[in-house]
């Protein structure tokens, strides 16, 4: 019997390590994006995005070209809808965007869609780009 609780005790505290372990890498993996579309890096935001989504949704290099034309001047989540599962967290974000043009500042509402990869093991982005001609 206490080898039975010694088992079930130690598969326990293994999946709690493993779920705070994905936990830590959402939060690195989201901390590292946030920071690249601060420092205005649109190129590299395409590296988080998962391939079979890049496949189905391309990235035109008129919208990376498009958001050049901009820096951020602010990066605001603004909810967080988590799936029950762990599997996938949803983040509505606002921007404010600096057009370097016009010296005028807009404000860009999206959603990032993040969902964990088994086979990769780490958070990939199942969104696209803002999109600064829908700003307001």
């Amino acid at each position: 019997m206490k080898s039975i609780l010694f088992l079930l005790a130690t598969i326990q505290l293994t999946a709690g390590c493993a779920e705070k372990q994905q936990n830590q890498r959402r939060t690195d993996t989201l901390d590292r994006y946030e920071a690249t579309i601060r420092w205005s890096q649109y190129d590299a935001l395409v590296d988080f995005m998962h391939p079979d989504w890049l496949e189905e949704n391309p990235v035109a290099s008129l919208d990376i070209d498009r958001l050049h034309q901009f820096r951020v001047s602010q990066y605001r989540v603004r909810q967080v809808l988590s799936q029950t599962d762990g599997s996938g967290v949803d983040r509505v974000v606002e921007l404010r965007m600096y057009h370097l043009h016009s010296a005028r500042e807009r404000t860009v509402e999206y959603l990032e869609s993040w969902r964990w990869d088994e086979e990769r093991e780490r958070w990939m982005l199942h969104s696209g780009l803002p999109d600064v001609t829908s700003a307001r």
